[in-house]
């Protein structure tokens, strides 16, 4: 299809306030999300891996350059060069939001590795890195304690960071209240924190994605078939109340989409939403009337269907339902950890088998 017949309904959105951004750093698309109105973009070891193999003509060469180039080196780190090579250049395509905007949009998100999830200096050391490759990079951490407080430490020096493996009200007021501290830091040393802009995600549809999990082992049957959806929508909605009161100096950003409720329901100003290509695609072609949403009440009969078949819903929808020390350990972590974990081992081995070819 022709992208210059899509409706503009994302258009209809940012009139409201709201901005997106392209859940992916493949290039192409970046390209195209950029003239429809997106003003970011985001990247984990699975989008590198999706995007290297849509395009393997331009990338495996480049891989095999670099092998030539620093023979010495391991995979990984001819991997890590080749993501710096793919995140600058989607960096470039996006710097003229950042220009335009006096740097408060246009900004690439770039996860660090995530097998270091554990070892902060190592995060810490490599978010440095990445964050050097251009001006306008936002490093993504793990909302864990340890990831926590290397947001901190990152925003105390005035490196943008957006917060991810996140799926709880209690990770997002966490993350906020750990940025703040490093916001805290940084004016004290002299810092303008007016050009520090950190995001704190909620990943929406993998809270969905945890009690359909849960509902398959215990057989749990539900009613309504919009309300394991809007579970995440919930807890979202619930996180954008708290840091409108809080004040947070955060944006509060949406991913992980399932359903087009999970991106129609919580359209509002200061919410971002960091949307896969298909999906905002899918999303400009809506039926839906775009309106702000982002307020509106919870639909009190599905919270409380949710609420009583699946008590875990309170780690999830409670300010409180889970301290930091238990960020680690949460299961919707863990299988979002391991999951880009594997992610990462997949794009070596195709790395890696690039460099014998070369």
């Amino acid at each position: 299809m022709d992208t210059k017949t899509i409706p503009c309904k994302l258009d209809e959105m940012r009139l409201l306030g709201a901005d997106w951004w392209n859940d992916s750093c493949d290039l192409t698309q970046l390209a195209e999300a950029v003239s429809k109105g997106a003003t970011g973009a985001t990247s984990n070891p699975v989008i590198v891996e999706a995007a290297v193999n849509a395009d393997k003509k331009t990338w495996l060469p480049v891989v095999a350059e670099l092998s030539r180039k620093y023979p010495k080196e391991s995979t990984d780190a001819i991997t890590w060069r080749l993501i710096a090579i793919i995140g600058r250049q989607a960096a470039e395509t996006l710097l003229p939001v950042f220009q335009q905007t006096n740097g408060e949009k246009g900004y690439l998100s770039l996860q660090v590795n995530p097998k270091h999830h554990l070892d902060a200096e190592k995060m810490f050391v490599q978010a440095v890195e990445l964050a050097s490759i251009a001006p306008n990079i936002a490093i993504k951490l793990p909302t864990t304690a340890t990831g926590l407080a290397v947001a901190e430490r990152l925003v105390g020096q005035g490196i943008p960071v957006n917060t991810t493996v996140s799926f709880s009200v209690a990770q997002a007021v966490a993350a906020a209240e750990s940025i703040e501290r490093g916001l805290n830091t940084f004016a004290s040393n002299g810092g303008d924190v007016s050009k520090v802009h950190p995001y704190v995600t909620i990943m929406t549809g993998r809270v969905g994605d945890y009690l359909k999990r849960i509902a398959s082992k215990e057989g749990t049957e539900i009613e309504s078939e919009n309300a394991i959806t809007l579970s995440g929508v919930y807890v979202f909605r619930k996180a954008a109340k708290i840091f409108e009161q809080r004040g947070f100096q955060s944006t509060l950003l949406a991913a992980a989409y399932r359903h087009e409720l999970q991106w129609s329901q919580i359209i509002g100003k200061r919410v971002l939403q960091s949307i896969p290509y298909d999906w905002w695609r899918a999303f400009s072609k809506s039926d839906f009337v775009v309106r702000e949403t982002i307020n509106d009440e919870e639909d009190p009969t599905l919270l409380a269907e949710l609420q009583e078949k699946f008590p875990d819903l309170a780690k999830f929808y409670e300010s409180n339902g889970l301290t930091v020390n238990e960020f680690q350990s949460f299961e919707a972590t863990v299988n979002t950890l391991d999951q880009f974990i594997e992610g990462y081992e997949n794009l070596l081995a195709l790395i890696e088998e690039a460099m014998r070819d070369a």
